[in-house]
């Protein structure tokens, strides 16, 4: 189905591209949404009319997320999960855990604009990327740890497991006896 972007859509285009895209693919998300017009001649003539506004509301909304993308970039915030010896969580971290974090060090965003590749299942220092607009994206810190302790010697750059493993190694040594049978 050929569609006119009314905004950038990632791996899609800019504002204006006439795209090809799968059937379900507009029908279910793009169109419901509003990202798209179907491209027929009449839809053409409406989207070159209004042009130069559809092009100044997406100016102005960029402007807004780059001035909400000052409060939210490169803040790190500490999640305290329960954990296995092997740094597997139990569950996972989800992006409304994330939300709610970021809203305790006064960043506002919503669940929809963090962006999650895959769930967080590991303790350990995450980089997740936060869209807040098309065209505007900032990455924030997730300390997941087992204990306040912990998260502090992560936040150190120290890598809790590997530590932990050394300790393990190092507190384990067998006596040596010359005429001992195996």
């Amino acid at each position: 189905m050929e569609v006119i972007l009314l905004e950038r859509v990632e791996k899609l285009g800019q504002i204006g591209d006439i795209v090809n895209v799968k059937n379900g693919f507009a029908r279910n998300y793009l169109l419901p949404n509003k990202k798209v017009l179907r491209a027929n001649e009449a839809n053409k003539k409406v989207f070159e009319a209004n042009r130069a506004k559809i092009e100044a509301e997406n100016a102005d909304k960029r402007a807004e997320a780059e001035k909400a993308s000052k409060g939210v970039e490169g803040k790190t915030v500490q999640l305290i999960r329960q954990a296995s010896n092997t740094g597997q969580l139990y569950g996972s971290v989800s992006a409304r855990d994330i939300v709610e974090a970021l809203e305790g060090v006064d960043a506002k965003v919503t669940k929809s604009q963090i962006v999650l590749n895959r769930p967080i299942k590991a303790i350990g220092m995450h980089e997740i990327k936060v869209a807040l607009h098309p065209e505007v994206s900032v990455t924030v810190k997730v300390n997941v740890a087992r204990s306040p302790e912990e998260a502090e010697l992560q936040a150190q750059g120290i890598d809790v497991m590997a530590s932990m493993f050394e300790r393990e190694e190092a507190g384990f040594t067998e006596e040596f006896v010359a005429g001992a049978e195996p």
